[in-house]
C-alpha cells in the first residue's frame, strides 16, 4: 500500500513531468531513450518507459509535439520528438504558471518562518 508521502510524490511528478519533457524538446529534437536518460539525470524525474512513451503518444496527439523517423549510419531508423509552434506556446505558458505557483509557495513559506535564506 503506498503511504501518504509517496501519493503526493506520484501527483507532484505527474504535475511537472509534462513541463520537463517539453523543457528538454526545446533544446533540441530528441528520441525516447535520449529523453528518458535525460530524465534520469535528475531525482524527482525519473519514470519509466511505460510511463514516457504513453505521454509522448498523448503530446502528439494534443499537437503539443512532432515526431518524425531519422536513419543515423548503420543503426535501425529511430523516432524522434520535437517541439510544435503550439508546444512552444505552451511550454512557454507553462513555465509562466509555474514561476507563478513557485513565487506564490515561496511567499507563504516567508509568511510562516518556513523559508530558507538562500532560494
Amino acid at each position: 500500500m503506498e503511504s501518504s508521502e509517496q501519493k503526493w510524490d506520484v501527483q507532484f511528478r505527474k504535475g511537472s513531468l509534462e513541463m520537463a519533457i517539453l523543457a528538454l524538446l526545446h533544446q533540441e529534437p530528441q528520441y525516447g531513450l535520449q529523453i528518458l536518460h535525460k530524465l534520469h539525470e535528475f531525482e524527482s524525474l525519473q519514470i519509466t518507459d511505460g510511463t514516457l512513451y504513453p505521454l509522448l503518444d498523448r503530446l502528439k496527439r494534443e499537437g503539443v509535439i512532432d515526431s518524425f523517423w531519422l536513419q543515423e549510419g548503420e543503426d535501425r531508423p529511430r523516432k524522434y520528438y520535437k517541439l510544435s509552434a503550439f508546444g512552444i506556446d505552451k511550454l512557454t505558458a507553462l513555465k509562466a504558471r509555474w514561476q507563478q505557483s513557485v513565487d506564490d509557495i515561496y511567499a507563504l513559506f516567508e509568511q510562516s518562518g518556513l523559508a530558507t535564506k538562500t532560494r
